[in-house]
C-alpha cells in the first residue's frame, strides 16, 4: 500500500578533515504517494544523503523521517533492515549487477532476505524481469547485456519484492540519449501503472520532466518545488 512520506526538521552532518559539515540543515518535506519526484540540486546539497536517510541506509543527527505510522528513527538496526527489505527498491546509476549471475540470479539477490522458498523467488524475479521487457533475457549474463538493458535487469531487482518506494540514484547518469529516455519512460510506467512512490537524483533537466514534481535542494535546505504535467508515457 501506498504511504505519504514526511520529513520534519531533519540534520545530518559528517565530520571531514576536521571540521563539521552539514549536510541537512532543519529539512521538512512531504511526499504523497504514488508519485514520481525528480530531486535536483548542486554537487554537495544532499541529495544522495536524502536519499539514503529515506532508504534506511543512514541515519539523521535529529528530526524525523516517517512512512506513514512508522519513525525510522526509532527502530533498531535490525529493525530498519527488515523494513528496507519489504519496502524499499533502489536503483544505482552503476546497475551494481554481479558480473558471475545471470539477469534472473541478480534479480533474486534481494529476495533472499525475504521468508521465499527458492521457487517463489524464482516466480517473483521472472515476472520482474517480463514486466521491464526482458523476458528473453534472463539467462544472459551483464556482460551479455547492453547498458540500457542492464539498468533494467536493476529496476527489475528493485521491483522483485514489491516495495512501495523506488528510490534512484542518478539512474541514467551512464546511459546515452535513447536509451536513458528508455529507461525513463520505465520509472514513469511503473508509478502510474503500479503506483510506485519514485524519488530520483538527477542532474538531468530532461530526465526530471519525467517525474511529476521537481524538488530542488540547495546547502541542505528546501529550494522550489515545480509541478510537472509530463506528456512522456
Amino acid at each position: 500500500m501506498a504511504v505519504a512520506i514526511q520529513i520534519r526538521s531533519v540534520t545530518k552532518s559528517y565530520q571531514r578533515a576536521g571540521e563539521t559539515l552539514r549536510v541537512l540543515d532543519e529539512l521538512d518535506l512531504d511526499m504523497a504517494p504514488a508519485t514520481f519526484y525528480a530531486l535536483m540540486g548542486p554537487s554537495g546539497s544532499g541529495k544522495t544523503t536524502l536519499l539514503n536517510l529515506l532508504g534506511g541506509l543512514d541515519r539523521a543527527d535529529s528530526g524525523e523521517v516517517r512512512f506513514g505510522d512508522t519513525d525510522l528513527q526509532g527502530l533498531s538496526g535490525g529493525e530498519l533492515a527488515a523494513w528496507r527489505a519489504r519496502n524499499i527498491g533502489f536503483v544505482f546509476q552503476g546497475f551494481n549487477l554481479l558480473p558471475v549471475l545471470t539477469a534472473r540470479e541478480n534479480v533474486e539477490l534481494p529476495l533472499l532476505l525475504q521468508p521465499l522458498s527458492a521457487s517463489q523467488r524464482r516466480d517473483q524475479a521472472e515476472r520482474a524481469l517480463q514486466l521491464v521487457g526482458l523476458g528473453d533475457r534472463m539467462a544472459h549474463k551483464p556482460r551479455e547485456l547492453s547498458g540500457g538493458q542492464e539498468q533494467r535487469v536493476a529496476i527489475a531487482r528493485a521491483i522483485a519484492s514489491d516495495p512501495a518506494v523506488i528510490l534512484a540514484d542518478e539512474p541514467t547518469g551512464d546511459l546515452d540519449r535513447t536509451t536513458a529516455d528508455s529507461v525513463l519512460s520505465l520509472l514513469q510506467r511503473l508509478n502510474r501503472e503500479l503506483h510506485k512512490t519514485i524519488l530520483m537524483v538527477t542532474h538531468d533537466p530532461q530526465a526530471a520532466s519525467y517525474a511529476d514534481q521537481v524538488i530542488h535542494l540547495d546547502k541542505g535546505k528546501l529550494g522550489r518545488i515545480e509541478t510537472n504535467h509530463p506528456a512522456r508515457s
